[in-house]
């Protein structure tokens, strides 16, 4: 399984690779690949009611949460949604999603249309790994991610599409203009 999964990422390393208005298209921005590279490898087989939940610090001192869901799956495309609550800022992203091959076909930010973030990332290093995280110790697939669009900036995903609905991701840690960001799932709904 995972030999296929990291041909899979090898082969889509799409992502977010410019600047971004918010935190919330940064963070949904960083799970393109994820989303993409669990199309290739097992489809996207997301279904309404499935959740994941998350923890999120921003430099060492800021604090808060990520929820995404499922939220409709209509003729077009699946509708997936992400609340970001931070002490300082809420969010809201509903993305619809091809299932056919995980592109953004419309993006909307707390109710706003946006562009859906443009792709020019580089997989650097990739490995079977393990990782655990709030909600338990996963085997994964860790990415080392190139932001050629966005100086070179480095972002580390450690992904299971496998056991982990949506995404797949277990754990990511990117550099952003406030310090490290460091997104922890902290339990999920298949």
């Amino acid at each position: 399984m995972f030999k296929s999964l990291i041909l899979a990422a090898t082969l889509v390393v799409s992502a977010a690779a410019q600047a971004h208005n918010t935190l919330a298209e940064a963070i949904f921005a960083s799970q393109q690949a994820q989303i993409q590279s669990s199309v290739v490898a097992t489809g996207l087989d997301w279904r309404v009611g499935q959740e994941n939940n998350y923890k999120l610090n921003m430099g060492g001192f800021l604090n808060g949460t990520m929820k995404m869901y499922v939220r409709e799956i209509i003729a077009d495309g699946i509708w997936m949604v992400q609340d970001i609550d931070l002490s300082i800022q809420k969010q809201k992203v509903e993305v619809l999603i091809d299932p056919a091959n995980g592109k953004i076909k419309k993006m909307l930010v707390n109710g706003k249309e946006q562009e859906p973030p443009k792709s020019d990332m580089e997989i650097v290093d990739q490995k079977e790994d393990k990782v655990t995280v709030p909600a338990g110790t996963f085997e994964v697939i860790y990415l080392k991610i190139k932001d050629n669009a966005n100086n070179g900036q480095i972002s580390e995903q450690w992904i299971n599409p496998r056991d982990i609905p949506l995404s797949g991701m277990a754990q990511s840690k990117a550099d952003s203009q406030l310090g490290k960001v460091t997104i922890q799932l902290t339990s999920f709904k298949k």
